[in-house]
């Protein structure tokens, strides 16, 4: 989901800032936000020293922050610009696809760009595409093949987020964000939000329909549990489900409750987020990035100061790249994540 909130930070768009995108020495990186921590566990996560540095800057609203470990390079969108960007240390930013998600031939609203992106097993990158209504997959050779792009031949709301099963199946998450109207539009073919599974033969299946904004979506390191978070002012959450051993879910619970932390107006809600290899949630939400153990403890909060849209583990998995409002960002870490794709 896209929630902009204009703030001047002149500061990071200067000299340091342009420093940073031409890929210069971590010295130079300008940096923003400060660490809370809340329980003793969280500086087994992240170190005492950590701060969080700002890679590149001036994106409209920047997404889905994914690692090519291959490349050696994170990938992340720039939902209204329809644009898929690169950033690699040494080498800056660069514009890496576009279009991203829109390939029409008019205007459409400005929420047409790709989403949530991820690899599949193969190490092919996988969007969620708005403008398009779709789930692709870019192919080696370059274009891209449409996963999904329906339910029982009604299309999509807007697919935002995606998480890949070992199986090779793709779950994701449909909103309506990316509609030009929104939950208002007339495109509108369904009449709910969904959390949907496809398998590698292209079956769509229908998990659940009773969360009313599913945005993020994550497994555990097991993959027994599937979280999803509830960009919902009204209810903001995070939920999560037992994944069964036919690969649907079951009813579900609240994992945590972000109520409190929204009516404190820290930025953001429920979002993007990932989880370590020891089960720990790295959640963006209300005030940057939660960190929660899986047992529901808040640990702590990367604070950026900035609505957080979405996070990835990349470098040796000892690193989180951030996609802070206009900004992408990093921080060191002491735990480790799992990289996406082979």
């Amino acid at each position: 989901m896209r929630r902009r909130h204009l703030v001047c930070l002149a500061l990071l768009l200067a000299l340091p800032s342009a420093r940073a995108e031409e890929g210069g020495p971590a010295d130079l990186l300008p940096t923003l936000g400060s660490i809370e921590r809340l329980d003793p566990r969280f500086d087994a996560l992240v170190p005492k020293d950590a701060a969080i540095e700002v890679l590149a800057s001036g994106f409209e609203w920047a997404e889905g922050p994914v690692w090519v470990k291959k490349d050696g390079a994170v990938l992340f969108s720039d939902i209204p610009r329809n644009r898929v960007n690169r950033w690699k240390q040494g080498e800056g930013l660069s514009v890496y696809l576009e279009p991203a998600g829109f390939t029409g031939p008019a205007a459409y609203g400005n929420e047409r760009g790709s989403n949530g992106l991820t690899l599949d097993r193969q190490g092919n990158l996988i969007s969620c595409e708005h403008g398009d209504r779709r789930v692709s997959r870019l192919t080696p050779g370059g274009g891209k093949r449409t996963v999904a792009d329906n339910y029982k031949g009604k299309r999509f709301n807007s697919p935002n987020d995606v998480a890949v099963h070992s199986s090779g199946a793709i779950y994701f998450t449909d909103p309506p964000y990316g509609l030009p109207k929104g939950f208002d539009d007339e495109r509108r073919e369904l009449d709910f939000c969904g959390v949907y599974r496809v398998t590698p033969d292209g079956a769509v299946t229908l998990l659940c329909d009773t969360m009313t904004r599913p945005n993020g979506i994550c497994f555990s390191p097991d993959e027994k549990r599937l979280y999803v978070a509830q960009s919902d002012p009204n209810a903001p959450i995070w939920k999560v489900f037992n994944v069964q051993a036919d690969g649907t879910l079951d009813a579900g619970k609240t994992f945590f409750d972000g109520t409190k932390l929204f009516k404190e107006r820290k930025k953001g809600l429920p979002d993007g987020l990932k989880v370590d290899s020891q089960g720990n949630i790295f959640a963006t939400g209300p005030g940057g990035v939660l960190v929660i153990a899986a047992d529901g403890t808040h640990l702590g909060t990367i604070l950026t100061g900035q609505a957080t849209a979405n996070c990835g583990f990349g470098d040796d998995g000892k690193t989180l790249y951030m996609t802070a409002d206009s900004h992408l960002c990093r921080i060191k870490l002491s735990t480790t994540g799992p990289l996406p794709g082979p």
